[in-house]
């Protein structure tokens, strides 16, 4: 470590503090999108408390997903700019306050505020620069490292999912929110864990790229400047430095793979939030009752856990390193399917099975989002690529549920609810396959291309042979004629 250290950089340690720096990612992971699923547990206390109608009442949901991804290049961007650390306190505390305001709540409008837009930004200065941090510390293991990280989505929801029940049942739904409050100022905590990755004493270079995850940090930049130079100069180079690096960070942008991979991702959102919002009150409906309702959604919570790590641990096997891409395609076309079929599911020993599925195959997916971004983008660009991927996310995490509730009180059913997102995460998955196909035609057809020998050469060798032939009669020809001369 020294020497690489003294060459320019540090290689991932891929162990040591990396541990910690995953075991505070899981934490986040808990109170964010945890938190954020069960808020779910809440909708029909908001809908009853309020009067209003399945739409209005999804909004609340919507804005915390939309708000968190919106914001999520904000937080990249304090976390390039300050730090991981800074990003995730800052977000812990705005989070906090934010519940804490929801539990005085007198109007869905005032939950907008603050458990839409304010719990939402705190979320989203945690999350994007927490999961960032595990791509550094980690290269052979990134999809292990991943998976753990993001099991904690899972577990909490199989943890906080009853909780929040017997809260709201013992305290109501403002006390439930207020508790909720105190649980995620622990944000402030994992913040704390978030140390980075020293490149040099006093100034960063880029690290040595690996063969493998094409690992680096930030592009060369200039360090210094001729003492001769004045002041102004010195600051004229240096905004020229920072306009440079910040259209460096940026620059995956123009690639093609990534926007395949973000137009995937605008489907994908597109779908995979109406279950974990319409689970709860779709088997309220059918007649199962609340407790059972809520261990649906533990349920789907525990089995993401096995699915978040049993995949990331498969992702990382030689055999399989290879095709991350079709595992991911693979793990959301079967949780599109899943959600077709929960129209025909009208008891709890139905619905069981399906949040077996729908969990497992929602954890495969979450854990391997990073590290598809990350063999597509480099290690290089993943902090601020992430930021952009969850940046997608905000407009459908915004208007699905709305629309979801809308399609509920217009129909009377939630029958085509399930299929749109059943039929938006079957479209993401076949946009990247039939991407894939096209490109390993071109792939084959050009090779098939450079093995066959090229015919243009022969032609020359034809046309020479015959034109020296020539040449050869038209000297004897000449030679005869001055014999006979």
């Amino acid at each position: 470590m020294t020497q690489e250290k003294k060459k320019g950089g540090v290689l991932p340690p891929d162990g040591g503090w990396g541990w910690m720096i995953v075991a505070g990612c899981f934490v986040v992971t808990v109170c964010t999108r945890a938190v954020t699923r069960c808020i779910s547990m809440f909708f029909v206390e908001f809908q009853m408390h309020f009067a209003r109608d399945y739409s209005g009442t999804a909004w609340i949901h919507s804005l915390v997903d939309c708000t968190t991804m919106l914001c999520a290049p904000l937080g990249s961007l304090i976390g390039n700019r300050l730090s991981c650390r800074v990003a995730v306190i800052l977000g812990g505390i705005l989070s906090s306050i934010g519940l804490v305001l929801s539990s005085f709540a007198t109007s869905l409008e005032h939950l907008y505020l603050t458990l839409g837009v304010l719990t939402g930004l705190g979320f989203a200065l945690c999350y994007t620069p927490a999961i960032a941090m595990v791509g550094i510390y980690f290269c052979e293991r990134k999809a292990l490292a991943y998976g753990i990280a993001m099991s904690g989505s899972g577990i909490g929801t199989f943890i906080l999912a009853p909780v929040v029940q017997l809260l709201i049942e013992h305290y109501s739904w403002r006390g439930a929110l207020l508790i909720l409050g105190g649980f995620v100022s622990n944000l402030c905590v994992c913040g704390a864990l978030l140390r980075t990755i020293i490149l040099k004493d006093k100034e960063a270079c880029p690290l040595p790229v690996d063969s493998e995850c094409e690992y680096g940090v930030k592009p060369p930049t200039v360090n210094s400047v001729p003492t001769g130079k004045a002041v102004g100069d010195k600051l004229e180079v240096d905004a020229k430095q920072r306009g440079f690096q910040s259209m460096q960070e940026y620059h995956f942008l123009l690639m093609p793979d990534f926007l395949v991979l973000a137009g995937s991702f605008l489907l994908l959102a597109s779908g995979c939030s109406l279950p974990f919002v319409y689970l709860v009150p779709y088997a309220l409906d059918v007649g199962v009752g609340h407790q059972h309702a809520a261990f649906l959604m533990s349920i789907l919570g525990v089995i993401d856990i096995i699915g978040n790590i049993t995949f990331g641990w498969l992702t990382d096997r030689r055999c399989l390193k290879k095709y991350r891409n079709i595992c991911y395609m693979f793990a959301v076309g079967m949780e599109g399917l899943c959600c077709l079929f929960i129209p025909l599911l009208h008891t709890f020993v139905l619905l069981v099975p399906f949040s077996v599925l729908y969990g497992y195959f929602d954890g495969a997916y979450v854990a391997l989002i990073p590290v598809v971004t990350s063999d597509v983008v480099g290690t290089t660009y993943l902090s601020s690529a992430l930021g952009v991927v969850y940046f997608l996310h905000a407009v459908p995490y915004l208007v699905s549920p709305p629309i979801g509730g809308w399609l509920v009180d217009t129909t009377g059913t939630y029958t085509a609810t399930f299929f749109l997102s059943g039929f938006a995460l079957i479209s993401s998955s076949l946009l990247l396959f039939s991407v894939t196909v096209i490109r390993r035609c071109q792939r084959n057809q050009k090779n098939s291309l450079s093995k066959v020998p090229k015919l243009v050469s022969c032609e020359d060798k034809q046309v020479d042979y015959y034109t020296s032939k020539k040449k050869r009669l038209d000297d004897n020809d000449t030679t005869h004629f001055i014999a006979l001369g």
